[in-house]
């Protein structure tokens, strides 16, 4: 069932019971993307919010003729185009399946619904404060270690993301070209 899923992937941030979830997933559709398809164009209005379901989706920025791998997600993870969805105004992030991916999709409106009950607002700001505290993780990650332990630290903490998501996402997530990480991968 789905909100056995949602209420698994959420209780690390906020416990809720099951019923909870229900109405949640009662304002939500499942939705299916091909391999390598756009769900959220660049330069747009965010509308909806997601669960993946199954697959693997990435937040993109398009940067000196290619597109640069912001985040990755794989099953039982919640994304968005939190810049847009939240200030209603368009944002460079385009959001793509990187495999076939399902996703429960929530529009903008029901996330407001939802929002003006207690329950909801509760679940929104444990969902956006653990958002903020990982994207501030990655930040300090970012300044303060190496490409190669940052590597490292995927192969230890997300191996299934270097087993499923091809190096060229992979390269572009660590902020390198394709070939220096090969030169890692060989050195490691």
């Amino acid at each position: 069932m789905i909100e056995q899923k949602l209420k698994k992937a959420f209780d690390k941030h906020f416990e809720a019971s099951l019923e909870v979830w229900k109405v949640l997933v009662d304002l939500c559709e499942v939705v299916s993307f091909k391999k390598n398809e756009c769900i959220k164009e660049a330069n747009s209005i965010a509308k909806f919010g997601y669960f993946l379901l199954e697959g693997s989706c990435g937040l993109f920025v398009w940067k000196e003729n290619n597109y640069v791998c912001t985040d990755l997600f794989l099953e039982n993870h919640f994304f968005a185009d939190d810049l847009s969805l939240l200030t209603g105004k368009p944002s460079p992030i385009e959001i793509g399946s990187i495999e076939k991916s399902t996703v429960l999709r929530i529009s903008k409106s029901n996330i407001e619904s939802l929002k003006k009950t207690p329950i909801g607002s509760r679940l929104f700001l444990a969902g956006e404060e653990n958002s903020s505290i990982e994207k501030q993780r990655q930040q300090i990650e970012i300044m303060t270690k190496s490409v190669e332990e940052r590597y490292l630290d995927l192969i230890k903490n997300r191996p299934e993301i270097l087993q499923r998501i091809p190096q060229k996402h992979i390269a572009s997530y660590l902020g390198i070209t394709a070939q220096s990480l090969s030169r890692i991968r060989k050195k490691i």
